[in-house]
């Protein structure tokens, strides 16, 4: 969307608001879509892999209400993915 499309006054703060939430929600999206991914590659049992799954689907039940808060929760989950930890799961 250009600037011109963008309404004007005291909108453009609720505008930038919803672009940024936008943004957040897009980017939560394609980090959950990796992190399923790098699951279901994982070397696990099943039982493990259904516990990593239930710890993502709570992170997505979460983005419907707190969608930064579920970020947050994403990027711990993903580094213990990293640093080879498996994620518990994540607290409500």
């Amino acid at each position: 969307m250009s600037r011109s499309d963008q309404p004007s006054g005291d909108d453009d703060a609720e505008w930038f608001e919803e672009a940024a939430d936008a943004e957040l929600y897009q980017l939560v999206a394609l980090r959950l879509k990796d992190a399923h991914a790098r699951v279901r590659a994982l070397d696990v049992s099943d039982a493990e892999r259904a516990a990593l799954t239930r710890s993502l689907l709570i992170v997505t039940e979460a983005a419907k209400r707190d969608l930064p808060e579920a970020a947050r929760r994403l990027a711990r989950f993903v580094a213990d993915l990293d640093a080879g930890r498996r994620p518990g799961p994540t607290a409500g």
